[in-house]
């Protein structure tokens, strides 16, 4: 929800408390004392980090106000650079660039991004889903409402519907109440934007709110009568701004994406990845054939096998998944891929995807309904999530997701890359035709990436990248349907989010291959696994460093430049 100032307050007065006790705890093991002041930098840096509240507990975006936290966010930027890393080791050095990069992040989303005043997708304040990132992707406003915290909202697929206690009844029919007043201040902040495409997803972005406060509303008992009302209000308010979006949108004729050289400051200041625009094409269109030319291959290969069948009943679906749970766990713990861990299984169970008609079959269910493991080894997500969970880091600075998306190439790359790596490992040997499944797979994540570069170097509009997305992916799998307006869509409002999927998997390859290199006949995979996942959620740049020894990545990354002006 969106809470009052003086709850905010508050709120990040215990935060900022909190962190600092953490530093304190920590004093005594680390060393130098110079590091503390990085712990204690953080922790007021997070408590900065969250606007002022309006009346009504509406975040405030106004030019004014922006101006004046840039002018503030100096200062805490000049504070960290100015701390002395004398004989740090290499976490603590590691932990100083990843403050580094979410400050980094909040200096772009007010200078550049500024979805405040470009994206009206960003004023959907209502959260419906768990995101398989470590936080939800892209730019989210602050203070959203996450139904999922709430009983009458599961959670997972091993949830189920449950009442409201007083208290949290109040807490959410209070967060609804603050959407009416945020859609006014919206167009308010809005009013001088012309990102045509943008607005156009935008629409679609509060339809799906409308349709999910309807949602809410009806699972309301009717007894609770403020809970309903602040609904209602809140539907109200939502659907007369999806009107005044479509009324608005024809009338927009300006670009979207943020171009070339601003893309390129996001990669190397904030995923802190030695990559540019310019990389970043080369490699999406070198995997984007390559995953071509290898499905060919395969499907060659298995020329004389018959297609694999499709589970077009849910009794079918379920007795598909029932086998290939336990079937990819034993696989993971005989191979000895990365350490078991006795919640794996449930972090499985929880997420698996309903059963899905020939219809209305989107992508990923054309997959999983023929073999649910290749979509499996991307969800390797629900891991890193349980673990975060279950495990949190003991170092305050990682223990939680990054702020703007920092996690996001070691989040989507690792996952994507696990799809073919424990293909080459053997998973699929008794399946040759799930193989083609992870080669499709890989050929849409290049095409979308791609498409979405263009968009952001304002070359192709969203419809056009979706063509690329549409017509490069075998099978007629990718259709235009809500998924393929979600990716384009998220990929447009967040720079290097496309493409990090295929980026992000080929720089954590460089760690395995030099730590492999290291350790020689000593490499073991679940060794370095092991070792990537105590790292973190970080960028992959710094996993290297602190798996390897290296700092190769991050001195390619350069001395950082000032942001470009819009």
């Amino acid at each position: 929800m969106i809470p009052s100032a003086g709850k905010v307050r508050s709120r990040l007065a215990i935060v900022a408390i909190a962190l600092v006790g953490a530093a304190a705890a920590m004093s005594a093991q680390s060393t130098p004392s110079s590091y503390q002041q990085l712990l204690a930098l953080f922790a007021e840096w997070r408590a900065f980090e969250a606007p002022p509240r309006l009346d009504g507990g509406v975040p405030d975006y106004s030019p004014a106000t922006n101006q004046r936290r840039l002018a503030e966010l100096s200062k805490l930027q000049a504070r960290l650079t100015a701390i002395d890393q004398s004989g740090w080791s290499i976490p603590q050095q590691v932990d100083h660039h990843l403050v580094r990069a979410e400050m980094n992040g909040m200096e772009y989303h007010l200078r550049v991004l500024q979805p405040f005043a470009r994206d009206p997708a960003y004023y959907a304040s209502i959260i419906t889903g768990e995101s398989d990132t470590p936080a939800k992707e892209g730019p989210v406003i602050h203070g959203a409402i996450k139904l999922y915290d709430y009983p009458i909202w599961p959670r997972t697929g091993l949830d189920v519907v449950g009442p409201l206690s007083a208290a949290q009844s109040e807490a959410l029919a209070a967060g609804l109440r603050t959407i009416a007043p945020l859609l006014d201040t919206a167009r308010r902040n809005l009013a001088a934007s012309n990102t045509r495409d943008l607005w156009v997803g935008g629409v679609r972005a509060f339809e799906e709110q409308a349709a999910a406060l309807r949602t809410l509303v009806s699972r309301v008992p009717a007894g609770d009568q403020a809970l309903v009302s602040a609904g209602e209000a809140a539907l109200s308010a939502t659907n007369s701004f999806a009107g005044w979006l479509r009324g608005e949108a024809p009338t927009k004729t300006g670009p979207s994406g943020i171009g070339k050289e601003q893309y390129t400051w996001y990669l190397r200041n904030v995923l802190l990845a030695p990559l540019t625009w310019e990389d970043e094409v080369t490699i999406l269109r070198r995997e984007l054939i390559r995953a071509h030319a290898s499905l060919r291959l395969e499907e060659n290969r298995n020329r004389q096998l018959p297609p694999l069948p499709v589970a077009d009943t849910p009794e079918a679906y379920a007795a598909l998944q029932e086998r290939a749970i336990p079937r990819y766990l034993k696989w993971m713990a005989d191979n000895r891929i990365l350490t078991m861990e006795p919640w794996m299984e449930r972090a499985l169970r929880e997420r698996v995807a309903a059963f899905a008609p020939e219809a209305s079959r989107n992508f990923f269910m054309q997959a999983t309904q023929r073999d649910p493991i290749p979509l499996w080894t991307h969800l390797y997500h629900w891991w890193d999530n349980m673990r975060i969970r279950v495990a949190p880091h003991a170092n305050p600075i990682r223990r939680d997701a990054l702020l703007y998306n920092v996690w996001m190439s070691r989040a989507e790359g690792m996952a994507t890359a696990m799809e073919e790596w424990m293909m080459h490992a053997g998973l699929y040997d008794d399946s040759p035709r799930s193989r083609e499944i992870v080669w499709i797979m890989l050929i849409t994540r290049a095409a979308r990436g791609l498409g979405n570069l263009y968009a952001h170097a304002n070359d192709l509009t969203m419809a056009q990248a979706a063509d690329i997305h549409v017509n490069w992916t075998p099978r007629g799998w990718m259709r235009r349907d809500p998924l393929l307006g979600f990716e384009q869509h998220l990929y447009l409002r967040q720079p290097a989010y496309g493409a990090s999927y295929i980026t992000g998997g080929r720089l954590m390859e460089e760690v395995i291959a030099e730590r492999g290199r290291q350790l020689g006949a000593d490499f073991t995979l679940q060794r370095v696994m092991d070792e990537i996942n105590r790292a973190g959620m970080i960028p992959p740049s710094l996993i290297y460093w602190e798996v390897t020894g290296d700092d190769r990545m991050v001195r390619e990354l350069g001395a950082g430049r000032p942001l470009p002006p819009r």
